[in-house]
């Protein structure tokens, strides 16, 4: 499926999106912070987290002036992620352009994730919407604590609930907020909010769950690491745990919890078993459930071209082919 189906109708306001983002690194602030802006913009990304609010804002009459604010400072909070992301892991590429850790200092790099942090903040102070401050808030604080979870728990650990929470921090938390906040500008109709919410959830944790099926069969100059990489940093995914329920006395499986992880000849093994295994075709199916729980949450929008391309959206998760 064709990502354009989806992105053709805010393709317009998505340009608008962009200007907003660069805007905030203005001539007041120090001038390397504005190199640093138009390098992460740069490098580009689907931006599918301000599409996914300009669509659901679209479908409800929200304001486009707020719609676009909403989508630069969700964003920019995802950007701000990712800077402190790359810098926690070390990475040196993203969608092989450099990082900005490759570049900077470190202190550097954090004080420019914090710089981030902060304009998508005001950003979403001005739609000045209480409630959607709070959103804001607990939204950022649910993805910093899943960070400090996968850094100090989540090492070799084999447990769906422990795997579903991280991805729910890491990534659905975010596509959540971009449904739940376009339908708060929208409309104070409860159940609409709530079906949305749901909506964004859903489509969030497919598109994780993805993302770690293509760490084992994505091609690698795509995906953009190592394949296996997940694993050979001690995160055990849903693919992995699939593969470990059906193989509970493997040993290479009976390792990692005691720090298997860290041999690379294990963790080929593994990942060369579980790439042969159904525990792909499993994991796909479980994505697809999530993006089918989506479908009918969008069900109580209103039939109009918006609605259709969500639809679209929420297909294009499981169809990804990189």
């Amino acid at each position: 499926m064709s990502a354009t189906t989806f992105f053709t109708s805010v393709n317009e306001q998505l340009q608008f999106v962009e200007q907003r983002m660069r805007e905030q690194a203005g001539d007041e602030q120090h001038p390397d912070l504005k190199s640093a802006l138009e390098h992460l913009l740069s490098a580009g990304g689907k931006r599918i987290r301000p599409t996914l609010g300009l669509l659901v804002g679209n479908m409800l009459g929200a304001p486009e002036e707020k719609l676009i604010t909403l989508g630069a400072s969700v964003e920019l909070l995802h950007t701000a992620t990712l800077v402190h992301d790359d810098l926690i892991d070390g990475a040196l590429l993203r969608r092989g352009i450099p990082t900005l850790n490759a570049r900077w200092s470190p202190a550097a790099t954090v004080l420019t994730g914090d710089f981030l942090f902060a304009r998508a903040a005001k950003l979403a102070a001005e739609t000045d919407y209480l409630p959607l401050m709070k959103l804001f808030s607990e939204t950022l604080a649910t993805i910093v604590n899943g960070e400090l979870t996968q850094m100090f728990s989540a090492r070799g650990v084999i447990d769906r609930d422990n795997y579903y929470n991280r991805i729910y921090a890491k990534t659905a938390s975010l596509f959540e907020m971009s449904a739940l906040a376009a339908t708060m500008v929208a409309t104070e109709d409860e159940e609409l909010r709530s079906s949305m919410k749901s909506f964004g959830y859903e489509v969030g944790m497919a598109f994780q769950i993805v993302d770690d099926i293509l760490d084992f069969i994505g091609d690698q100059s795509t995906v953009g690491k190592p394949i296996g990489s997940d694993l050979l940093n001690g995160l055990v995914t849903l693919p992995a745990i699939y593969f470990a329920e059906a193989h509970q006395y493997d040993d290479d499986i009976l390792s990692l919890p005691d720090g298997g992880w860290k041999d690379t000849a294990r963790v080929q093994r593994l990942v060369d078993a579980i790439r042969e295994s159904p525990a792909i075709s499993q994991s796909l199916e479980e994505a697809q459930n999530s993006i089918s729980r989506a479908l009918n949450a969008l069900g109580i929008a209103p039939a109009c071209p918006e609605k259709d391309a969500l639809e679209d959206l929420a297909k294009f998760i499981v169809d990804r082919k990189i």
